[in-house]
């Protein structure tokens, strides 16, 4: 919003000219969502902690000073959500499509979040949302989203867009969901296609699949940050490195000169993520500053979905969705070991009559609780082996 009003005066000012640079707008950004979290988070939480009473109900797993969180407010996820949505009408071009799809996808995830969170606030239970309606809500959104990018991908050019062609052709957008090869160097092949990390000009024809992809990468996202939320600034900080590796990716792959050298699909339009997410960084790090241990407010899944959906959905908007599995190897990590541990469980119940598991607990972070770690040196290790993890997907854009 600020920007559309900056931007015109550079042309009288030279100054102003900053504002036009992605890389200076992605700073204010970041700073401003810094500011606003800090500033405005106490009162947040004091708000919080007046109508939720006893707070997040918490599950007794025999952890040692795990109940003496009991009592701290949850919902913290508006204070990242006031400090990205001040940041994103700031400094952001408002007229990019792909704000918005991300934005939409954003705001519903942690919508639904709220709700999961409320439900257990007032029933004072570790038991909100159903899970099936939770996954149903998320799957129906993921698609829509899906299919608008897929729609943008498919007026794609070599140095532009086709003047948004498939949003006004119904038949260039049908044509969009037809598998295609490769080789082909048309639009609809990039709009329905995927690229593969470490190799250069290929995407797997998907066609319409396209969007069942996008659905699995953007719900799987959503809750594998999800199980990540579990300890006192676990989640977040991985949160911002995932957000700092796409930052990057959606600048180079938004800059048809960067794509170029660097051998990668160029998306025009998708620079302007870089943006919003340096404000995600900034809430981020503002949100940091209460949620670490011993934490003040915990971000709830107000903010665990609405992060992890944010980061699916861009990285379908980038093209860059196989690499989220890399960069966000931790949150991986942790979805694998509940997946893991149910499934044994269930299995060897079934075979052997006694459910057994493979580990201690989960989700993984809880395993080494058990295993006698305390809670600061299980969340920095796992700060720090998210950071290798984006440094090692951030490789892909050169080792090809």
């Amino acid at each position: 919003m600020l920007y559309l009003y900056l931007t015109p005066l550079a042309e009288d000012f030279g100054f102003f000219n900053l504002f036009t640079y992605l890389t200076f707008r992605s700073g204010v950004a970041l700073l401003t969502a810094l500011f606003v979290g800090v500033v405005f988070g106490d009162m947040m939480i004091n708000w919080l902690r007046a109508r939720q009473g006893k707070g997040q109900p918490i599950r007794d797993l025999s952890l040692e000073a795990q109940m003496s969180k009991q009592g701290t407010p949850t919902m913290g996820g508006f204070i990242i959500w006031l400090s990205v949505l001040v940041a994103t009408l700031l400094w952001t071009d408002l007229t990019n499509p792909y704000i918005w799809v991300v934005l939409f996808v954003t705001a519903t995830f942690a919508i639904l979040g709220f709700l999961d969170d409320y439900a257990k606030v007032a029933k004072q239970s570790t038991d909100g949302v159903s899970s099936v309606v939770r996954l149903g809500v998320e799957a129906v959104v993921a698609g829509l989203a899906c299919a608008f990018i897929m729609a943008l991908h498919g007026a794609h050019t070599p140095l532009g867009y086709a003047e948004w062609g498939p949003l006004n052709d119904v038949s260039q957008l049908i044509a969009t969901w037809a598998p295609t090869t490769s080789a082909d160097p048309n639009p609809q092949s990039f709009a329905g296609g995927v690229a593969i990390p470490f190799v250069n000009d290929y995407f797997l024809p998907l066609g319409g699949f396209f969007i069942l992809f996008g659905i699995i990468v953007i719900v799987g996202s959503a809750n594998a940050v999800n199980f990540t939320d579990g300890l006192d600034g676990l989640a977040i900080v991985p949160t911002i490195f995932a957000a700092m590796a796409y930052a990057l990716i959606a600048y180079l792959t938004g800059n048809f000169v960067f794509a170029e050298y660097l051998g990668i699909q160029f998306t025009p339009g998708t620079g302007e993520l870089a943006v919003l997410l340096a404000g995600l960084i900034g809430a981020g790090m503002g949100f940091l500053w209460y949620n670490t241990f011993p934490a003040k407010v915990f971000m709830g899944d107000t903010g665990s979905l609405g992060l992890g959906g944010l980061l699916g959905v861009v990285a379908v908007a980038v093209k860059y969705e196989f690499a989220l599995v890399i960069i966000g190897f931790l949150f991986v990590l942790e979805a694998l070991s509940v997946m893991m541990q149910v499934g044994y469980f269930k299995l060897t119940r079934k075979l052997t009559g006694e459910g057994k598991r493979i580990f201690k607990m989960a989700p993984l972070h809880h395993h080494f609780q058990k295993d006698g770690w305390p809670e600061t040196r299980v969340v920095v290790r796992f700060w720090i082996m998210s950071a290798v993890f984006a440094l090692i997907g951030l490789a892909t854009l050169k080792l090809r």
